[in-house]
Formats: structure tokens, sequence, C-alpha cells
């Protein structure tokens, strides 16, 4: 592998340090490692302001782990921050005279502000959406909020309260109570009153979480068979569920990672203060935070385009996908999604979902043809998809998946991104955009007219058109059977 194409950000927190190392490929990053070491430096600051001698030790310790990666990479393509305990501590430089001397390179603290700023350049990197949003990451010893447009931050703050310094602030007792979660809540809100009417006045329209605590609460709703949207009413469920466990000691949720239990409860607290307080009506988690940001920064890539966009370029590019034939089915799958639109309940995402699916749907001729919508499936599954949602990623593999052949009906009723109904509708459109497609040559698709009547739809082509192109008029006429006996109606016509 060429050396000089290796990266690595390194985030030395206040509950975990974390490395990543990427190989530049394509336009695009394939992570090559993702390390991570509960540190718990907050633990260990004492009432002096210093870090405790154990504390000190398990960053040195997790810090020799890191040290041999960066043996291979360049210099100038490493990037090594701390963040709010390290600001903090009052024997900083005794950390990092050691640190630096284990590791071979500078260790940079950055302030509250700069590190809200990085956090935002990872979620607009990762993460697609238009319009303000706001960022949160809820930290060991501090949480930053911020809402950005586009690439652009436009208001940040990072305030002292974290999940590690809320755990031993008001659930040192690893009593899991109603009174212990109220202590904890309000005095989140204390912090953050003070800024609260500055974010609500000047608004966002889509709320975007990116921390361990956040990823942890989607995972749990995922596993107790919700759809990925983090709103109040499900943490609430979620604090009662906890209490119901007692003790720390004996929290056990489904999906529910052991090594997030102890700072769980402390890191629900706050983010129902957030909910509370900024009036959020929904959350999702960002596909990227501050090591993204430190990340992306160093590559210097372009941030103009979408996230999705960036992905699907890279994924064109290291696949060798042809793109003329894929922008050719994209351009006839959402024709036809315009077409029966006015007569279908379709979710807000339905047309992008659509249009990325027909753009990537040969993504599995890399492996072979027989299986080619199984190969697509998996490696969209399991691939790294900046700008895709956990949900939209797993309907984008399902509607791969049943782009051809007999439906797998699993996949689109198991996807939480969108209703099974507006998930088949999709696979059928681009199973005809497909088809319509198969000359792969510029001015061949036909002029077509699609009506939806329900569950039915009824294709209409130009008169005589099948006596001239008989493959696609066989495939379609297949196709026709397949979605009939279904129970989805479609009617292949021809003008008079």
């Amino acid at each position: 592998m060429n050396n000089s194409a290796l990266y690595a950000a390194i985030d030395l927190g206040s509950n975990s340090f974390h490395m990543l190392v990427v190989h530049e490929v394509a336009g695009g990053c394939r992570t090559l490692a993702k390390i991570k070491r509960k540190v718990r430096l907050a633990a260990g600051l004492q009432a002096d302001g210093s870090l405790d001698a154990a504390s000190l030790q398990r960053g040195w310790d997790c810090l020799r782990l890191f040290a041999e990666q960066l043996q291979d990479i360049p210099a100038d393509h490493i990037r090594i921050v701390g963040t709010a305990t390290l600001r903090l501590a009052t024997n900083i430089d005794h950390f990092l005279h050691q640190a630096e001397a284990i590791l071979g390179h500078p260790v940079r603290i950055i302030s509250g502000e700069e590190e809200a700023a990085l956090i935002y350049q990872g979620v607009a990197w990762t993460s697609s959406g238009t319009g303000r949003r706001l960022a949160i990451d809820i930290g060991g010893a501090s949480t930053e909020l911020i809402i950005g447009d586009g690439t652009s931050a436009l208001l940040l703050n990072s305030l002292n309260m974290g999940c590690v310094t809320w755990l031993s602030r008001y659930f040192s007792d690893e009593r899991l109570t109603e009174a212990n979660f109220e202590q904890a809540i309000a005095a989140a809100r204390h912090v953050l009153t003070p800024v609260a009417g500055t974010y609500l006045k000047l608004g966002w329209q889509g709320c975007i979480g990116a921390s361990g605590t956040i990823q942890a609460i989607q995972e749990i709703m995922i596993s107790q068979g919700e759809d990925e949207l983090i709103t109040l009413e499900k943490l609430l469920r979620l604090k009662q569920q906890a209490i119901a466990c007692q003790r720390l000691d004996q929290l056990s949720l489904p999906g529910l990672q052991a090594d997030r239990v102890s700072v769980f409860p402390s890191g629900l607290a706050i983010l129902i203060a957030l909910f509370d307080l900024l009036a959020i009506e929904e959350m999702v988690l960002a596909g990227g935070a501050l090591r993204e940001g430190l990340m992306y920064g160093m590559l210097g890539q372009r941030q103009e385009c979408d996230a999705r966009e960036r992905t699907a370029d890279s994924l064109i590019s290291r696949y060798q996908l042809d793109r003329d034939q894929a922008e050719r089915v994209r351009r006839t799958a959402l024709k036809a999604l315009q077409q029966v639109a006015s007569s279908q309940p379709l979710d807000a995402s339905a047309n992008a979902m659509l249009a990325w699916s027909a753009l990537l749907y040969e993504l599995g001729l890399c492996i072979e043809y027989k299986r080619a919508p199984e190969h697509a499936a998996y490696i969209i599954h399991h691939i790294d998809l900046p700008g895709f949602t956990t949900a939209q990623q797993q309907l984008l593999g399902a509607l791969l998946l049943n782009q051809r052949d007999e439906f797998q009906l699993a996949a689109l009723e198991q996807q939480s991104a969108i209703a099974t109904e507006q998930a088949i509708l999709l696979a059928r459109l681009l199973r005809l955009a497909i088809i319509l497609c198969l000359r792969r040559t510029r001015g061949t698709v036909p002029e077509f007219q699609l009506v939806a009547n329900e569950q039915q739809l009824t294709l209409t082509l130009p008169a005589n058109w099948s006596k001239t192109h008989h493959l696609r008029a066989s495939e379609l006429q297949q196709e026709a059977k397949r979605q009939t006996a279904l129970g989805w109606p479609l009617v292949i016509e021809e003008r008079s």
C-alpha cells in the first residue's frame, strides 16, 4: 500500500480515546482501523483540578497502543487533539510531555469552540440534509451544540457537562431512581439555560446527534423494534426502563452494549434536558463527528456537494460502474416515480432513495452476475456510507436486493426508513426502469406513461413497440406476471 495515502486522526476525549486510520482511495476514505479505549480521564479529575496518577497511566497505556500504528503514516497526515478534560487539567504539561514522547507526534489541546467547529465539520462531511441543522455531541466532560447551514457553522457552544462528570455527580451511588434522574436532568437544564434562547431564536430545520450516547440510544430503539428517529417520548420511555433495573450494575436493555452501561443513564439525562429545553422534535444519528472533521480537513476534499453524492461518486469510481447507464436508470426511475407520485402517499426521502438505488444498482457486478443483487446488498450493508443513516442504508440494500428475479420481501419489510408499502413501490419502479434501460444506449428508452390506481400500475408504451423490441417486451411481460402474482397488478399496454 502507498503510505502517502494513509491518514490518522486521534481524539483524546474525556471518556474514550479514539484513533481512526483511513486510506484515501477513489475520492473517498476506506477505513483501515478504528481503535477505541475507555480511558475515563474525566473520572480522574481531583478537587484541585489535576488528573490523578491512575487516569494519567490509563491514558499513556492507551497511547502506547496507538503509537505502533502511527509509525507507517506520514507525519503531516496525522492529527492528534485533546478535548474537555485535558483543557481543564492543571497538570496537563506532565501528561503531554509523556504522551508526545510515546506517540512521537505533537498533541494539540483544542478549545471548546474549536472542538464544536470540528464536530460540525465531521457532521457536514458525513451526514446529508438541507437548511439549518442543530448538531449535538455529548462527550465525557463537555457537550457541544452547533447550528450550521451546509458546511458553515453559525452558532457554537461547548458546555461543561458530560456523561462521565454527570455519572460521578448524580449516579455515584449507582442507584437508578426517579430522584437521581431528575437531579441530573435539572442540572443539565441549568447549564443549558443561559444559551438556549439564542439557539431557539436562530432556529433549525433538522437535528443530528453525534456521540456514543446517541448511538447507544438508537441501537436500543432499533433492538426494540422502533424506527431510528429519536424523540422525547422515546427518551422518557428509556428512562423508565432504566429505573426499572434499579441499579447501574443491573442495567440491561436490548441493544445496550456493555461498554456503554455505566455512562448511559447520565448521557440519557443530559439528552432529555436538551430535548425538553430546546423543544427538539426528533433527532437522527450523524455519520461522523470530531475525528471525521479532523480527517476530512486533512484530505481537503470538496464539500460543496451532498455527502451522499460524494459517497456515490466514490463507489462508482471504486467499483468501476458505468455512470452513463446508472444515470440513465436513475432518470427513468425518477420519471416513473413522478408520474405516480400524485396518487401514492410517499415519504419525503422516497425520491432520493430511489435515485441512489438506481445509480448504484450494478454494484454487485464487481463480484459476478448471477447473484449480483445479493452481492450489491451485501456491499451496501457492510460498507461505510457517509451521508446515509442506518435506516437509509438498510433500505438501499433492500432495494438493490430486489432489483430483479424473485422479490425478497423480508428485506423490504425489515427496513425502517419508510413504510413497507412505499418500499415495495420503489422496488417495483426500480425493476421497471432497469428493464426499460436494457439497451444501455442513449435514445433507446421509450416514451412511456405510468399510472397508479391503488396497487395496480399500468405502463403504456408507444404503439407497436413490442414488435421491434422483443427482449425488453418479453422481460416486461415476465415482470408483470411476477408482480401480479404477489397481489400488485402490473398491466403492460401500447398506445393504439
